[in-house]
């Protein structure tokens, strides 16, 4: 699978990365058997790059991709983690928690302090049973991004200067916010969720132009807004960004499905191709939580996109006219000669 580098790093990534949201219980409960078959299949498409939170799960995530990945030599994969909330013990008594499906074991405990950075990067590397993190990022900092900024940008960057990772930067929804942190610190890479999609370009206004300017590079994350651009056609109980997908976003996704379909491409694939247009996106990164979600989603990944699709959609007013400008001109100019066999 084709490779990125990420920033002025020597940091590389897969350009589909695995994301690890799902394997935390993200939606629905997952056991550890159906986990690892994920990640096995993973492995043998070749995703080399895999993403994680200690959010995710409260620390399910970590584990599960760790146990993957210290069977591999370090230097065959790429694996992110974020800090932000430090995870501390408690009594379960039954309970779930309130974001995964997993037992309560834990609680969060915001944190971008020195100290707290630098005790959960401990913590990480203890339930990843690794010795580095090759991207660390600021996690879910959209409330509090001065703390984040003045505080917990400094500390990764001396943990970059130190070894202990090799790329740092800020994993958020929040284009402005990452916008200032693009022009304000020196970041390599940036996580945007489900801001650069078929149904978001808010990334085009001032994010990208910013991470284009600088030499950040960004991965686009929640590609399919966490999952309203997943199947070809909107499912009843399809959600957008982790809420009940509103009609009208439904009835663009069947817009959008009704000229993939004319051009034999589908929605998943579109939604896929989209955000790595833009030469600042090193790569997408899709969660995942069967075998079977990996081997469709790389299947779709893989599939050519036809040169008109970019334009079609444009001309229907689905997507940003400025997304034809980021068009390769190889692919322009192939579109633009007659067929030969007309």
């Amino acid at each position: 699978m084709d490779t990125h580098r990420l920033g002025r790093t020597d940091v590389e990534v897969t350009r589909l990365t695995f994301g690890g949201g799902p394997l935390g219980g993200l939606f629905a409960p997952l056991d550890d058997a159906t986990a690892a078959q994920a990640l096995d299949a993973a492995w043998e498409a070749g995703i080399r790059s895999y993403d994680t939170s200690p959010h995710y799960g409260i620390g399910t995530s970590e584990r599960r991709i760790g146990e993957l990945l210290r069977g591999k030599p370090r230097t065959a994969f790429t694996l992110s983690t974020k800090v932000g909330r430090l995870l501390v013990p408690q009594d379960p008594r039954g309970r779930l928690d309130a974001s995964f499906a997993v037992p309560a074991t834990h609680r969060r405990v915001w944190d971008f302090t020195r100290d707290g950075i630098r005790r959960s990067v401990e913590d990480s590397l203890t339930r990843l049973g690794v010795d580095r993190i090759d991207v660390l990022y600021l996690h879910d900092a959209e409330r509090h991004f001065e703390d984040a900024l003045r505080h917990g940008y400094p500390a990764l960057a001396e943990l970059r200067a130190e070894g202990v990772v090799g790329a740092i930067g800020a994993g958020m929804y929040d284009t402005g916010k990452l916008t200032r942190l693009v022009r304000e610190a020196d970041p390599d890479v940036v996580m945007l969720s489900g801001r650069h999609t078929l149904l978001d370009h808010s990334a085009l206004d001032e994010l990208l132009p910013a991470c284009a300017e600088r030499g950040v590079s960004m991965v686009a994350a929640s590609v399919f807004n966490s999952g309203l651009l997943a199947t070809d056609r909107p499912v009843p109980d399809a959600r957008y960004d982790y809420d009940a997908a509103p009609p009208e976003l439904v009835r663009r996704v069947h817009r959008i499905a009704d000229v993939c379909a004319a051009h034999g491409v589908t929605v998943p694939r579109a939604a896929m191709a989209f955000p790595l247009l833009h030469p600042a996106v090193a790569a997408i990164a899709v969660g995942m939580r069967t075998a079977r979600e990996v081997r469709r989603n790389v299947a779709a990944f893989t599939a050519p996109v036809p040169p008109g699709l970019w334009a079609a959609l444009c001309g229907e007013g689905l997507l940003d006219d400025r997304v034809l400008k980021l068009v390769p001109d190889s692919i322009r100019n192939r579109e633009a000669r007659p067929d030969p066999r007309a």
